[in-house]
């Protein structure tokens, strides 16, 4: 298998970046596609396991936690002027997946009161945000792109010791989002094969920005031309 690994990071996401518009696309012009749909469901095992991986390399833990959860900020506050919609995008989830990590991690390297304490607020944060406020009468759509298991896909892929654990891992995880979701939400295992061939390497090119930035300017896209429209 190591020898078959052929896809770099770089490749896997944009793999993802292509699903993911192809889904919104569908879900916004077109959500009698089905195709569309189906590929939409390979984005997020690609991108869940991209940021377990960033999380292990990155550099800098606190600015790789502050630029996704102020990218997840900002747009909110734009989901929520424009739509007045209490959704909690993907880039939400993923906030919260990384925040589960770092304090989990914390715990098993320190094991003090301070990490439990840490690792307590973590996972009553996680648990209040997917399954607590969701299941209250708010009279608002709030809810966390993926739920609960949604945001723990990323935190088993961390933790798995190696790349066949990892794919273990995020096999387990599919299978329950899958079960407690939408049935077209099953495809998403397709993206197994894909994240086998994975080599571990980031590729040649320096393209954290554009995977950054390419969600809201997508969105942002669509929305002007069904404004348009």
């Amino acid at each position: 298998m190591e020898k078959l690994r052929c896809f770099t990071g770089n490749q896997l996401k944009i793999i993802a970046l292509v699903t993911m518009t192809c889904d919104h696309v569908a879900k916004m012009f077109f959500p009698e596609s089905q195709l569309s749909l189906i590929l939409g469901r390979l984005a997020l095992p690609i991108f869940a396991w991209m940021i377990a991986e960033g999380c292990t390399y990155t550099c800098d833990r606190k600015k790789y936690l502050v630029q996704l959860g102020g990218l997840a900020l900002l747009c909110q506050v734009v989901f929520f002027v424009t739509e007045g919609s209490l959704y909690m995008c993907i880039l939400v989830t993923f906030t919260l997946s990384i925040l589960l990590i770092y304090a989990i991690d914390y715990l098993r390297k320190k094991r003090s009161a301070q990490g439990a304490l840490l690792a307590f607020l973590a996972v009553a944060l996680v648990l209040s945000a997917t399954i607590v406020i969701p299941r209250l009468d708010t009279g608002t759509d709030f809810y966390v792109d993926y739920g609960f298991y949604g945001v723990l896909l990323p935190v088993a892929v961390y933790f798995g010791r190696n790349h066949f654990e990892k794919l273990c891992l995020g096999l387990v995880f599919l299978v329950l989002l899958s079960l407690n979701s939408y049935p077209v939400q099953w495809w998403s295992l397709l993206t197994l094969p894909l994240l086998a061939l994975y080599n571990g390497k980031r590729g040649k090119w320096k393209m954290k920005w554009l995977f950054y930035l390419y969600y809201p300017l997508h969105l942002a896209a669509l929305w002007a031309i069904d404004l348009l429209i």
